[in-house]
């Protein structure tokens, strides 16, 4: 599928001191341990002589991320075969029709490999690793990005250790045991602290592990595959950029891809500045802090961790917004807003998308349409506005808490008569 590394990458300057690294020494953390992510920057101009719209769609979608490889900072003939990415951009008249709206649109990230957005993410990674020749990889994670990571890496030959919270659903404690990692469960014992990274971060000062968590300070490629959503949705809009975007988000890495994906395009030609989408982060409202900060205009650097972090959206619990930095500047420069959602509109919205367009989605996958019924109340969104809702995660990694919902299963006989006493 080619050969080398990314001739497009000029560079990867670090978000916090502005270090400067070449893109041949493959750094995956700054070396001032500032906890600064180092952005990739891109020869645009030389992108801009090989790539355009009629590019793109020439393209077959199973290329996956590798669809848009010069804008990548991995060499493509290092993917995984496991064709992530090109995922539907639905238009349910249903739920439309329940919302009261006319163009509203679900971007299915469902529909990945592992079942989760995540999967754009760990592909850039793990093909960087196994450039980079890395034979064992190391994350922290509430579950989907482990699992993806997992699979990834049982792809391409890595080992894989995974750290994940002791409560860690059962869904997604599967997917990473199958997949073949070596998964450990880690004790919290600080509020506002996330043990996860904590012990990642020690592990790889201990034995040299390849770190990649979904959080850019801790590995930069990896941020660069959740940008492709961007491009995709514009594509299948007839590249045309939908008014607003709505992001579950964490960490903030979802959001900073997102903003890295727009600036690309802009970059390229294919949109204005005054085209873009706002983007909307979505955030429980048990651990809103990256949602607070953005809202009240509090800069990235005196955001406090989340002490303690709760909600059903279980993904989206990170007690710090790593890459609240970028995630910030995005919505500021496409004049979006933050919202925080409570966990009982979260599992409404995780039934609404079933019931009215057929997409089963956990609770942390399902927060976007919660917000989007509070932005329409509010008026921040037109109901003729074109929306597009992110649904990051599939329900079947989290069934037992959307069993709950659904009340007892009748158990009857096969006769008529038992069938219809249950019926009436």
């Amino acid at each position: 599928m080619g050969g080398g590394r990314s001739r497009f990458v000029v560079e990867l300057i670090c978000s916090r001191c502005g270090r400067r690294y070449r893109p041949e020494q493959g750094p995956v953390m700054c070396d001032n341990m500032d906890l600064g992510r180092l952005d990739v920057v891109y020869d645009y101009e030389a992108v801009k002589e090989v790539l355009g719209r009629e590019t793109i769609a020439s393209r077959p979608v199973e290329m996956g991320v590798w669809r848009y490889w010069e804008l990548m900072p991995a060499s493509k003939e290092h993917a995984a075969p496991l064709r992530e990415g090109w995922t539907p951009l639905i238009f349910s008249r249903r739920l439309n029709d329940f919302l009261g709206t006319r163009s509203v649109y679900l971007k299915d990230e469902t529909r990945n490999p592992t079942g989760s957005f995540k999967d754009r993410a760990m592909a850039v990674g793990v093909a960087k690793a196994v450039e980079l020749g890395k034979r064992v990889a190391v994350t922290a994670s509430s579950g989907n990005a482990a699992s993806s990571l997992a699979a990834y890496c049982a792809s391409s030959g890595i080992s894989c250790y995974a750290f994940v919270p002791e409560d860690v659903s059962l869904g997604k404690a599967a997917q990473l045991i199958t997949f073949g990692a070596k998964l450990f469960r880690v004790r919290a014992v600080e509020p506002g602290k996330d043990p996860t990274v904590d012990l990642m971060v020690k592990a790889v000062r201990a034995f040299g592990w390849y770190p990649c968590p979904s959080f850019g300070p801790f590995n930069p490629y990896q941020v660069e595959g959740p940008k492709t959503v961007v491009y995709e949705l514009v594509e299948q809009l007839g590249w045309k950029s939908p008014d607003a975007v709505l992001v579950p988000t964490g960490s903030g890495c979802f959001l900073t891809g997102l903003w890295k994906g727009l600036r690309d395009l802009m970059a390229l030609g294919i949109l204005r500045e005054e085209e873009l989408p706002m983007l909307i982060p979505v955030q429980p409202e048990g651990n809103q802090q990256l949602v607070r900060a953005i809202n009240a205009g509090i800069p990235f650097e005196r955001i406090q961790p989340e002490p303690n972090p709760r909600s059903v959206a279980s993904g989206l619990l990170d007690p710090f917004p790593w890459d609240g930095d970028a995630a910030i500047e995005g919505v500021k420069k496409t004049r979006g807003k933050g919202v925080a959602v409570p966990d009982e509109e979260i599992m409404d919205a995780v039934r609404v998308l079933a019931s009215k367009a057929g997409v089963f989605a956990e609770p942390s996958g399902a927060v976007g349409l919660a917000a989007l019924r509070r932005l329409l109340d509010e008026g921040f969104l037109d109901r003729s506005d074109r929306v597009v809702v992110l649904v990051t995660g599939s329900g079947l990694k989290e069934v037992e808490k959307l069993l709950g919902g659904v009340g007892e299963v009748p158990l009857i006989s096969p006769e008529v008569e038992e069938l219809r006493r249950h019926l009436s």
